[in-house]
């Protein structure tokens, strides 16, 4: 009866939503679920899982021995050395803000970029490769500084910059020599943002692209080192994103998106504006690198959340697939950076849902690959992390979803298992299946967790992208109810113990869901989410406010869609308890968004506790953090999900 009740809620559709075009998958039946089994399961250390480090960008060193990398092995992200053969890595750098983006000095030093205490106020710094004392380059608090190219005769380094009181990105220049700065292009639209692609050989030109938050807009361009003049390479309307380019500018490695909506990966003839894609398909992909000769191009291949690297040869036209393993793949670096400079070799990342993160050295030559990194230590013991599967289910319209699901070891299909939903940030994201110590958590404690992509995710299409504009918290919270019904209909799972909990975006969805359709669940985690859109615009970044015009409009135009898709709206409905997260020094979602639902509920008399955290931004990076955040959320699922003991 309980099955036919499920199997019944899940084919109900609702009239006010039209299903949305994807790519076809086929549908998991939840009672093809099954749980694991395994003699070794048992709760993964909180602890533990911290212990598992991570990366966040690498690349060669000019004699191609070494690689350098940012990562979080002590617990900061900080930059580190490591020889291509492997072994112990050394540290370049040591601070409590966090560094990335490392690029390569033809004086031997590194450049990267630093903010201060989670600030997003990034600033351009170089350290010797054989270490020595960082200095601040720019050291421009009111100035953001990223996203770093170095001209090839060492003369100049190029960057996008923008004023932290300015929503546009434009390109500037930095002679090394003088220190001077000077800015090539001056964007007047207030949604359009420059970034650096690449600097021709012969320093003269550099690759641009120009394009908007929600890439709508998407040209490329070469702009003239001395004048600042800028020439458009694509054709006029065409929505073209530049990864990369060849050292004479002729090629240009960019994901184009086609006229069904679809991202592909393709090479952009810089004398004719014409784009040859590379290897068409019906999955996303992304153009990422090309070789120092030009003669090779990287692009990616997203096939419903599980990414494989692919080599095209210019002159003959061939892809050949990298062999790696499934799951989540990419380049260490965009442009050339991840190239060897001999152009033999790639960093490249890989990891899975149960498998952590980790940087090897690819041969493209003989095909060999190399370990580089060893993050994940022993910090987890073997048969402790339980595997994910990506499944497929109908939303209440029809659209088709796809999740990640974590099912848990040992589990009897007895109706009485906890869950927890997992929505991710962005809107425009993806969940991908990576490893994410949220579900190892969870999941090792006998939680299922799934993880969908609702409508408004990318991966699926320009249709199923842009299909919760004006609509934040609506199609897309049917789906995410979608999968707690799925999670009900599988038998493991007892309907009334369905929690949620995501950060930023998936915070916001958090307090939707416990807003809108409060009897579905029971308990609630949301990190740095978004409670009133109309606040929210008044405070966060010029930057931020364009993303957000893009999604839901002006403000002062659509206030009943700003008071449609905000949970201050719903607030009175929420019956789950609620624990709330978040970062002091935010500038995504500030902190008054945090203090707006804490307020609310508590004027209610619901159940609600805070955690606010010194020098934390966006997104917690500092382990210690990271430890106390995770095991606060285990803590609250536990209390209001499990059965009292």
């Amino acid at each position: 009866m309980k099955r036919a009740l499920a199997i019944a809620i899940l084919a109900c559709a609702t009239a006010a939503h039209a299903a949305v075009p994807a790519p076809e998958r086929a549908l998991t039946d939840p009672r093809s679920i099954t749980s694991p089994q395994s003699p070794q399961a048992g709760p993964v250390s909180v602890a533990g899982l911290y212990d598992l480090k991570g990366g966040q960008g690498a690349v060669w060193t000019a004699d191609g021995r070494s690689v350098v990398m940012s990562a979080n092995l002590a617990g900061r992200f900080n930059l580190w050395r490591l020889s291509a053969d492997g072994g112990e890595p050394v540290q370049l750098t040591k601070s409590d803000d966090r560094q990335g983006g490392p690029t390569m000095l033809r004086d031997g030093r590194v450049l990267y970029q630093q903010d201060r205490a989670g600030n997003e106020m990034w600033d351009l710094w170089a350290v010797p490769l054989a270490g020595g004392e960082p200095v601040n380059l720019t050291n421009t608090p009111d100035v953001i500084e990223t996203g770093a190219e170095i001209s090839r005769d060492g003369r100049f380094v190029a960057f996008g910059r923008r004023l932290k009181i300015a929503p546009q990105t434009n390109i500037a220049v930095m002679d090394l020599g003088t220190g001077e700065v000077r800015e090539l292009t001056a964007e007047r639209e207030r949604d359009r943002q420059w970034s650096v692609v690449a600097i021709t050989g012969d320093a003269h030109t550099i690759i641009a692209s120009r394009g908007d938050f929600n890439r709508a807009v998407g040209e490329v361009y070469a702009i003239d080192v001395a004048s600042g003049r800028a020439r458009l390479l694509s054709k006029p309307g065409e929505r073209v994103d530049a990864a990369a380019a060849s050292p004479d500018g002729r090629r240009i490695a960019v994901t184009v998106e086609t006229a069904s909506g679809t991202r592909q990966a393709g090479v952009l003839d810089a004398a004719t504006g014409m784009v040859r894609l590379l290897k068409p398909g019906v999955w996303e992909q992304s153009a990422r690198a090309i070789s120092p000769d030009g003669a090779r191009i990287i692009f990616e291949t997203n096939v419903d959340g599980r990414t494989t690297l692919s080599c095209y040869d210019v002159a003959s036209g061939r892809v050949s697939d990298l062999p790696l393993n499934p799951g989540v793949n990419a380049l260490a670096a965009d442009g050339d950076k991840a190239f060897s400079p001999d152009g033999r070799r790639l960093i490249v990342s890989s990891q899975g849902g149960a498998r952590p993160s980790e940087y090897y050295a690819y041969d493209l030559s003989t095909g060999k690959l190399t370990q580089l990194t060893r993050f994940a230590g022993n910090a987890v013991p073997p048969g402790r992390l339980p595997p994910t599967q990506i499944v497929h289910y109908r939303s209440a319209d029809g659209t088709v979803i796809s999740a990640v699901l974590t099912m848990p070891y040992n589990l009897k299909r007895d109706g009485t298992a906890p869950a927890v939903v997992l929505p991710h940030g962005g809107p425009t994201g993806q969940t991908v299946d990576s490893f994410s110590r949220t579900a190892a958590a969870l999941a090792s404690r006998g939680y299922v967790t799934l993880a969908p992509n609702p409508r408004g995710s990318t991966g699926y299409g320009r249709a199923f992208q842009d299909a919760n504009i004006k609509d934040l918290g609506g199609g897309d919270l049917d789906d995410e109810v979608a999968g707690a019904r799925w999670l009900a209909a599988t038998g493991y799972v007892d309907a009334k113990r369905i929690g949620i909990t995501g950060g930023s975006y998936g915070g916001y969805m958090t307090l939707m869901a416990l807003g809108k359709s409060p009897d579905m669940w029971a308990a609630g985690v949301e990190l740095f989410g978004i409670i009133d859109w109309v606040t929210m615009y008044r405070t966060e970044a010029p930057t931020l406010q364009a993303y957000q015009r893009g999604l839901l409009g002006e403000p002062d135009t659509e206030p009943e869609v700003y008071r449609r898709t905000s949970p201050m709206t719903y607030i009175g409905q929420v019956k789950a308890p609620l624990l709330v997260l978040q970062g002091d020094n935010d500038i995504r979602v500030p902190r008054g968004q945090a203090e707006q639902v804490v307020d609310a509920i508590r004027a209610k008399g619901g159940v609600v506790e805070a955690t606010y955290y010194a020098n934390e931004g966006h997104g917690f990076v500092k382990r210690e953090n990271q430890i106390d955040s995770l095991q606060k959320t285990i803590d609250w699922f536990d209390r209001f999900l499990k059965p009292k003991r």
